[in-house]
């Protein structure tokens, strides 16, 4: 394809390339770290399906976990990481493979941001190891980073851009030539119904455009894993639809997914592995199948989980206009009367 004066968004744009070690960050040890301050409270005990956690802040440290697994999509031991008294992540492990659609869900809090953004290279763990397609992100992160996408927040992307002007810097800022760069983009342009608008400003998209151009700046190097948190958030359902299938499609080209969410039922239908995460710890971890043990995959995660209780009983809250109603709209004694007196 022969490029064309402008047609990349910015006319005479150059390349720009990945500058290594710019990370800022240096290669930590595989192990607790010995001179955390001690731990305030302690969360209730958490099941991990990888095997007993190695050195856990709660206890004493435990028979070791299996290596990680070179040939998995992600391969995490031990994972930890805390915030002041806050233990966010503590001591998780989990193995991906490659080719799976992965969800990870969890209540809020539970650590599933917290370890996706250490996966990714983007938050310095205490201590514990994560692989990536065999490449160990800490002790080799630009080499980590090359080969993953991660899908940015809407708050995150320089949104005074338009959208083919903010696919092409994501390209380039990769290390690719233009040409290729302007190639990709049109053609993300085009799988996510964005041609239309490839040359409006991101900050006019809709909640639906900017999670889907949001996606391609993420696809547009073509990455063999993409981590993806929350992506069908505050999207329309035919948004929703069109995505799942790029990503499906994505996945069946031998890619892997993972995706943290909230939406149980997004995850049975889409996943083919998932993994419930609770205070920090992977409480179950496998098939969709597995893991839902024969139940509807929510309810067998609030089994997990836990934290439901019955419905809180509000006196007043009456939806067929009863007593509650008619102590509002009355001349009462709670004030209310009058208020409508004033009124008047």
């Amino acid at each position: 394809m022969n490029e064309q004066p402008g047609n990349d968004g910015f006319g005479n744009a150059q390349p720009v390339g990945e500058q290594p070690g710019t990370s800022g960050y240096s290669p930590i040890q595989h192990g607790f770290a010995q001179t955390l301050p001690p731990i305030v409270s302690q969360p209730a005990a958490a099941v991990d399906t990888m095997g007993p956690n190695v050195g856990t802040p709660y206890g004493p440290p435990l028979p070791m976990l299996p290596p990680a697994d070179p040939s998995a999509a992600v391969s995490i031991r031990a994972l930890f990481k805390r915030f002041g008294n806050n233990v966010a992540v503590n001591g998780l492990s989990l193995d991906i493979p490659v080719g799976s659609f992965y969800g990870l869900v969890g209540p809020n809090g539970a650590g599933k941001t917290t370890t996706l953004t250490m996966l990714t290279g983007l938050l310095k763990p205490d201590a514990g190891m994560a692989m990536i397609l065999g490449v160990d992100v800490w002790n080799h992160i630009d080499q980590a980073k090359r080969i993953i996408g991660v899908m940015p927040q809407s708050d995150q992307i320089f949104d005074r851009l338009t959208g083919l002007q903010l696919l092409m810097y994501a390209g380039m800022l990769r290390g690719m030539p233009r040409i290729e760069v302007t190639r990709r983009a049109n053609d993300l342009l085009g799988a996510f119904d964005l041609l239309g608008a490839a040359n409006k400003a991101v900050a006019d998209y809709s909640s639906g455009m900017t999670k889907k151009i949001c996606l391609a700046t993420a696809m547009i190097h073509s990455p063999r894993l993409l981590v993806l948190d929350e992506p069908f958030e505050s999207v329309d359902p035919v948004s929703s639809a069109n995505l799942r299938d790029i990503l499906i499609e994505y996945v069946q080209t031998g890619g892997t997914v993972i995706v943290s969410s909230h939406v149980m039922a997004m995850v049975q239908k889409m996943c083919t592995h998932v993994a419930v995460i609770d205070h920090g710890q992977v409480k179950a971890a496998g098939t969709v199948a597995q893991v839902a043990a024969g139940e509807d995959l929510e309810d067998r995660f609030l089994d997990l989980v836990g934290g439901r209780h019955a419905a809180a009983r509000l006196d007043w809250l009456n939806g067929g206009g009863g007593s509650g109603a008619q102590g509002v709209s009355g001349a009462g004694s709670d004030g209310s009367g009058a208020f409508e007196r004033s009124a008047r």
